[in-house]
Parts: structure tokens; sequence; C-alpha cells
């Protein structure tokens, strides 16, 4: 029965961590330097980049409706001003976050989506990345 208490105390413990645990968005507000259009994947993280063929606020606009338009996802930082925006997405049950940043370099789009928590993201980060990408059409080039 002990055991059993302390099993519930420690995923109770887990939980509150991982949704109360001070988010600093310095630390997430970041993107990779990418030279080239093409995806990059590791276990932990998904990085798109596109060459964009709209205005990039235009470009930077759009992507912001669609992840303000996903499920548990809110603005961590950053702005379209800013050419540079970091959003952080929830999980359902737990809540674990994921952080996407967008930026736009010249005429480059990276999306950059990866895990708070965790080893393996399971596809998550890049089949949002993919997702926001799709809703962007034809502001930007096919690869």
């Amino acid at each position: 029965m002990r055991i059993s208490i302390i099993l519930v105390v420690l995923v109770v413990a887990l939980a509150a961590y991982v949704r109360l645990a001070p988010t600093d968005p310095a630390v997430w507000h970041k993107v990779p330097r990418a030279a080239e259009p093409g995806n990059a994947a590791t276990a932990t993280s998904f990085l798109a980049v596109r060459r964009i063929v709209a205005p990039a606020p235009e470009v930077l606009r759009a992507i912001e409706q669609r992840a303000l338009a996903a499920p548990r996802t809110t603005l961590l930082a950053g702005s379209v001003a800013e050419a540079m925006i970091t959003f952080e997405t929830r999980s359902l049950l737990w809540g674990f976050p994921d952080y996407t940043t967008v930026a736009i370099r010249g005429d480059l789009l990276a999306v950059y989506g990866r895990p708070r928590f965790g080893r393996s993201f399971l596809d998550v980060n890049r089949a949002r990345v993919e997702s926001w990408l799709e809703t962007l059409g034809p502001l930007t080039a096919p690869l």
C-alpha cells in the first residue's frame, strides 16, 4: 500500500512540475541558422527551411494565425515585426511543452520544433511543423 501511495505522489509531482515549471523564453526563442531549403531531423528536433516567395510579414502572419489556431498553442516570444516568433504547444494529457520557432532570414523561412522534456519526440514536432507549412501554400517555394 505504501508503494502505491508513493507512486501516486511521484506521478502527481511529475505532472505538476511539467505543467508549472517556469519557462525562460530566452532559452527557447532561437532557431538554427540554415543556408539552404530542406529538412533536418534529430531524435529531439525537426527543422524545416523553405524559400519564401511572398513578403516576410505576410508569411509570418499566416503561420502565426495557423499556429495560434492549433489546440493548446500559445505565443511564447517574438513577433512578426521581429521576424521571429516562438510558440509553446502542450500535449493533451500530461501538458508536456514543445516549442516551435519560426524565423525569416533573407528569403528563407525556418520552422524549428523541439520538446522541452524527453529525448524522443515521436514525430509530433515534425507533424506539427509540416502541418503549419502546408497552410502557407503559395507563400513558399516547393522543395
